[in-house]
């Protein structure tokens, strides 16, 4: 591969930015699914492999667009039914958050558990129960990055098959 054509150089560019984008997916620091469904626009918009590329990018967004709606919907109609209320995610996140900058690598997910928990403690008055609320926070967590790597993996699986087909 000649990286002094332009071609090759958007191609590598592509191909880093979807992978960064897997990793962004199972480790949520990067926006990963975007920047695997960036990454095959990149591709389609600047390179030189034809008219399936059109194609490539339609199934990368139809696969984006869907794994968003979906890792939304479903963990959070499962959140509803175990009366785990928006409040909780917030302050659960904003505490991830804190937690990010407070505790290098874990900090994020040792945040959150603590934010829901907390939360749900004052709330509900009872240990057992705000535990089971976080239980189903995290669970709902664990189901919305399947989806959504699922997501990532479909949007992957098709820009590799535009790459074998250029």
């Amino acid at each position: 591969m000649d990286l002094s054509d332009t071609g090759s150089t958007i191609t590598v560019v592509s191909i880093l930015a979807v992978v960064i984008g897997l990793i962004g997916i199972i480790v949520p620091v990067l926006p990963g699914l975007i920047l695997c469904w960036a990454g095959v626009l990149v591709w389609a918009l600047f390179g030189d492999a034809g008219w399936g590329r059109w194609v490539v990018l339609a199934l990368a967004t139809l696969f984006t667009l869907g794994g968003t709606v979906v890792k939304y919907t479903l963990p959070g109609r499962n959140l509803k039914r175990a009366g785990v209320p928006n409040l909780t995610l917030f302050i659960g996140g904003v505490l991830g958050l804190v937690g990010f900058f407070v505790v290098p690598v874990v900090g994020l997910v040792l945040g959150f558990i603590l934010g829901v928990y907390l939360a749900e403690q004052i709330r509900l008055k009872d240990g057992r129960a705000a535990w089971q609320s976080t239980k189903a926070a995290l669970k709902a967590t664990g189901l919305s990055m399947l989806i959504e790597l699922a997501a990532g993996l479909a949007v992957t699986a098709a820009f590799v098959v535009g790459l074998l087909a250029a």
